[in-house]
């Protein structure tokens, strides 16, 4: 098979095209590098892979390069990661997060129906589920109100996915993804930001109270819940959550990157971010029934996971 990921280069897409070469298969990769945290970074995650997959340097926003790699690719699917990701930097530049969140994953199924791609797996957020007061969340919720302009951006890409499935026969499957984190991931996150300033001895930022609470999902549990995907051919559009089915405290988090880092932490406590919900929360139930999605990594043993390969890395 010859899957196109789309930010392939990044956290979640780097493990995932590790494990589609693992199982024999071809990958081509695009993505644009950009500096919303070091593009070195990006570089180094597919440093071990790069003479394997073909690399494409270019925005999904750009309708004539997406047109010219599909006519040229054969593709058998396509996973789209691409996104401007990130709740806070989505309230400064809204507009940015809308062109390349939404007219991106539109110009890719566009490419996807005029090529006869047939399958497209399309990565959303737990973010789409807004002040949710029901949990777990579900697929069925009702959705009501995002509050970023990231989530607005997700739930328009599922909508779009929606119309391409019913219309044009491209098989959509929207994975909701619930906090990933993991060795790789983007520096901006808060066991990244945790992990090296417990380490240098410097402040941490905890925001509000500390009784937020993330259902944080280790990336190898992500990956193998979007390969299952692959393999799952009974409709022509799906939603699955793709989470750990547990909840941390922000508080909870903290303590345990203490402990795998052996190193107090500094704290400052500032106030709750807008854009940021209350809390998230996996029904995985389906995902578990149809896809046989069952995460296998504790938050505790991935944090500790995390910082061994971040001590590695950093040195």
């Amino acid at each position: 098979m010859h899957y196109f990921v789309t930010g392939g280069a990044g956290f979640i897409g780097s493990h995932l095209v590790e494990a589609l070469l693992t199982q024999g298969h071809e990958v081509t990769i695009i993505d644009d590098f950009n500096h919303y945290y070091s593009p070195k970074i990006k570089r180094l995650n597919i440093a071990g892979f790069k003479d394997q997959v073909t690399i494409i340097e270019g925005d999904i926003r750009d309708a004539i390069l997406v047109e010219r790699t599909f006519a040229k690719g054969n593709f058998d699917t396509v996973i789209h990661l691409a996104a401007r990701a990130g709740v806070r930097p989505s309230i400064q530049s809204p507009k940015l997060y809308f062109t390349t969140n939404i007219d991106g994953t539109f110009n890719l199924l566009d490419a996807c129906r005029h090529h006869e791609v047939k399958d497209f797996i399309f990565a959303s957020s737990s973010s789409i589920y807004g002040v949710n007061e029901k949990v777990p969340f579900a697929e069925t919720d009702a959705l009501t109100r995002t509050i970023s302009p990231y989530a607005a951006t997700k739930l328009a890409g599922e909508q779009i996915c929606s119309n391409y499935a019913h219309l044009f026969g491209v098989r959509c499957m929207c994975l909701r993804f619930f906090t990933v984190y993991g060795p790789r991931q983007r520096p901006d996150l808060a066991i990244s930001k945790f992990t090296e300033r417990i380490l240098a001895g410097e402040t941490i930022q905890q925001y509000g109270d500390g009784t937020t609470a993330r259902d944080y999902t280790y990336v190898e549990d992500i990956v193998d819940g979007i390969l299952a995907t692959t393999d799952y051919h009974e409709s022509d559009f799906e939603i699955f959550n793709l989470g750990g089915s547990a909840t941390t405290t922000l508080s909870e988090l903290i303590k345990m990157v203490e402990k795998a880092c052996g190193m107090a932490a500094q704290i400052e406590v500032v106030g709750n971010q807008p854009g940021d919900v209350p809390r998230t929360y996996a029904d995985i139930n389906k995902a578990h029934d149809l896809l046989g999605y069952s995460p296998k990594t504790p938050i505790a043993d991935g944090i500790k996971k995390y910082v061994e390969w971040f001590k590695k890395h950093s040195s």
